[in-house]
């Protein structure tokens, strides 16, 4: 049965079931989803733990099929954790899932708590993802999206006896929290933990809140590639400066767009040939948050857009080079801000801005 987050800590109320699949690629949801069921197992004595990571298409089950049917001589109960962070199981595991499955119905001593990453259409779609659905609880952790961000903090600081001021003041007060963090929730995290410390339960000031959440956000580059895929130009621009501010290197920044040109235009030529989005993506290896804004940008780009894009991504590597290109931006900095545009603006309306 499939289990939203937000009911996960109703349901434990009720009782425990033997067999939890978690997946998603939130780490701090996915851990505090973790931390609720093990807390929840503890009270209800499962005492004993052990935890198993597959690694490798050749990964050897025995380990975890006799830590399932085995206990301990000091506990009665246990915990079997069986980690898949690729989501791929490897030879064996589609077999031996099911079969855990299945027993997880008649073993009340043992509580299987299996974990995933985000999966693709074809891993929901398979039988042993099935198994574990059906003789189970399977909880999706969705990620946040950057709209919803400032009623998640919100909500948070909720718990926590905090709020902000009603109001135009409280709303500037979230999204610039949201701002600072960039996406980031184990920094949000943090930040609302810090707030907690600082001030006492009750209405913080937009000033407090200022004053206390340090620019935490992760400035990295794949954080920008998402901005531009998204057609996002004011948070591109502004990761661009703080990119540039903390000293990443232009070859680095520019090798993440041109990448996901790249990338963009060899799906897009598989699209022209007629293979599904799916499987185009799939054969790219385009999985993930990427998958989501793919999916959303390709509709809009023809072939011959993503070639002048192509095209302006080698000048630009040019110009970070020292070598001029004319038409563009003297510096590399400059140039990148200038491809970074374009590519946001083809994402989101087909079109890029210059013609070069």
């Amino acid at each position: 049965m499939q289990i939203a987050a937000e009911q996960l800590p109703a349901q434990l109320q009720r009782g425990l079931h033997t067999l939890y699949t978690i997946h998603g690629n939130e780490p701090l949801l996915v851990q505090e989803a973790l931390d609720a069921i093990r807390t929840a197992a503890r009270q209800q004595g499962f005492a004993e733990r052990s935890s198993h990571t597959v690694s490798g298409a050749h990964f050897d089950w025995s380990a975890v099929q006799a830590a399932c049917n085995s206990l301990s001589l000091f506990s009665a109960r246990q915990i079997v954790e069986i980690h898949i962070p690729t989501g791929k199981p490897g030879k064996d595991g589609p077999a031996v899932l099911q079969q855990l499955a299945q027993e997880s119905r008649a073993n009340p001593d043992t509580l299987l708590l299996v974990t995933l990453p985000r999966l693709d259409k074809a891993t929901k779609s398979s039988a042993w993802f099935a198994a574990l659905e059906q003789c189970g609880a399977s909880i999706a952790i969705n990620a946040v999206e950057r709209p919803a961000l400032p009623r998640w903090i919100a909500q948070r600081l909720q718990q926590q006896g905090q709020r902000v001021s009603s109001g135009q003041e409280g709303e500037q007060a979230l999204r610039f929290f949201a701002d600072r963090v960039e996406g980031n929730l184990l920094a949000a995290h943090q930040e609302i933990q810090k707030l907690a410390l600082l001030y006492p339960e009750g209405e913080l000031a937009a000033a407090q809140i200022e004053a206390a959440v340090l620019n935490v956000a992760r400035y990295d580059v794949f954080k920008l590639g998402e901005a531009v895929l998204s057609g996002q130009l004011l948070r591109a621009q502004r990761m661009l400066d703080g990119l540039q501010a903390e000293g990443e290197s232009e070859v680095m920044v520019h090798y993440t767009l041109a990448e996901d040109i790249r990338a963009l235009k060899r799906v897009r030529e598989a699209l022209d040939a007629g293979r599904p989005m799916p499987v185009a993506l799939r054969e790219q290896r385009i999985w993930g948050p990427r998958e989501r804004l793919f999916e959303r940008a390709l509709p809009q780009l023809t072939d011959a857009v993503l070639t002048e894009l192509l095209h302006a991504a080698h000048l630009v590597d040019g110009i970070a080079k020292g070598i001029p290109a004319a038409g563009w931006p003297a510096t590399g900095w400059q140039a990148l801000h200038q491809l970074a545009l374009n590519l946001a603006t083809a994402c989101s309306t087909g079109k890029t801005r210059l013609a070069v």
